[in-house]
């Protein structure tokens, strides 16, 4: 899955930002990763985090465990937790988040049922992300056209 969406273009070549499937590999095994500790990492480090699988039950769990030790080695203390979801919102495509719909009506796009199911597990977690009142989101405009929801 290395795969980057054109939303991430300025940055992706030098992985200066944590890329959206990366994101998407800390939910599921539920690290909270800093872009402070991003910086750290070497070249080679990112793009481990980029390349190594976190699907099933067991590749969570090394996920988990490589992070934790970059995060330490970098450090000298391990990244901070975060609640893993038993069914998240990204996996759910029957169900349009509020967030999402919220953003959307402020754009003045339509979503339906129809649109959301349709999209990846990836791009709902995009989506998701991207509507977060906390996240800069600059690239949900972008995220929407590149999935040919507008």
């Amino acid at each position: 899955m290395t795969n980057f969406f054109q939303f991430e273009a300025d940055f992706v070549d030098s992985l200066r930002c944590i890329p959206m499937q990366v994101r998407m590999k800390l939910d599921t095994c539920g690290t909270k990763l800093k872009l402070t500790h991003w910086h750290q990492f070497t070249q080679e480090e990112r793009q481990e985090l980029v390349e190594k699988p976190c699907t099933t039950a067991e590749e969570i769990q090394t996920y988990r465990e490589y992070i934790q030790n970059l995060v330490i080695n970098h450090t000298g203390t391990p990244a901070s937790d975060l609640p893993v979801e038993d069914n998240p919102a990204w996996m759910d495509a029957t169900t349009i988040p509020p967030t999402v719909q919220e953003k959307v009506q402020e754009l003045g796009v339509s979503l339906t049922s129809q649109h959301w199911a349709s999209l990846t597990s990836t791009q709902r977690f995009a989506l998701i992300k991207l509507s977060r009142p906390s996240h800069e989101n600059k690239n949900f405009l972008p995220a929407l056209k590149e999935f040919q929801l507008v």
